[in-house]
């Protein structure tokens, strides 16, 4: 899950589990002031995704929700879409070369770019812009949407990358990283999870381009704030 907060307005991309919404929720409640969501990415329907978004639509306003698919077989992307109904939201299928605004931050859905077989491919991927500073969120995006997205010639150079399929070897290839060029990556994935994520291979390659990661693993939350010319972090430990 992310939360993206620029001139008062507020962006949620991706809620994470089911398990993991009232955490969500407590966090923009209590420490964000959250008062109302303008912008919600649902990246792709996958669980681990989008369980806790079901919690934000219930507890707050939401005004446009963007998916890859307006219906999916599941009951989770079947709750997230009764609680949005319940508010009168209909679900809008994102397309690769859209824009929106949050307050001065610019959003553009730079991927899907083709059709996939594998729901990770699938996945809207958002690209932030503020000032000087961009910050790329990927979802679990995996090698072929990472070439089509490279041989679509569109800016993918941000400053933070939300790296893909929390920090998979199916993801953040080579070719990719060198578009991107990040100084910071930010990979979101359990402590001592069964996936083994993220894995070595993933890490050396980010090593190999000199980017400075952080992992929710060993970090818990990771807040980080850009003034449009430089970015920093902050994190809950193990700073």
């Amino acid at each position: 899950a992310a939360v993206v907060v620029c001139d008062g307005k507020t962006l949620v991309i991706d809620g994470g589990t089911d398990e993991g919404g009232d955490a969500l929720c407590a966090y923009m409640r209590n420490t964000l002031k959250t008062e109302q969501v303008d912008l919600m990415i649902a990246t792709h329907p996958h669980a681990d995704h989008i369980g806790g978004l079901s919690d934000v639509l219930r507890e707050y306003t939401v005004k446009k929700l963007y998916s890859p698919v307006d219906v999916y077989d599941s009951r989770t992307f079947e709750r997230m879409a009764q609680y949005a109904a319940a508010q009168n939201l209909n679900i809008t299928v994102a397309q690769a070369g859209q824009s929106f605004s949050l307050g001065r931050a610019k959003i553009e859905i730079l991927a899907p770019l083709g059709i996939y077989e594998d729901i990770n491919d699938i996945s809207l991927v958002a690209k932030v812009t503020f000032g000087e500073t961009a910050f790329l969120f990927t979802g679990d995006a995996e090698r072929l949407s990472e070439a089509d997205m490279v041989d679509s010639d569109e800016d993918l150079s941000a400053t933070v990358l939300k790296v893909g399929h929390h920090g998979s070897n199916t993801s953040s290839s080579y070719v990719f990283l060198r578009e991107v060029m990040p100084q910071y990556a930010v990979i979101s994935c359990g402590k001592d999870n069964k996936y083994g994520h993220p894995t070595e291979q993933t890490l050396s390659r980010l090593r190999q381009a000199g980017v400075t990661v952080y992992r929710t693993d060993l970090q818990g939350d990771i807040i980080c704030e850009s003034d449009g010319t430089q970015v920093t972090f902050r994190t809950a430990r193990n700073s």
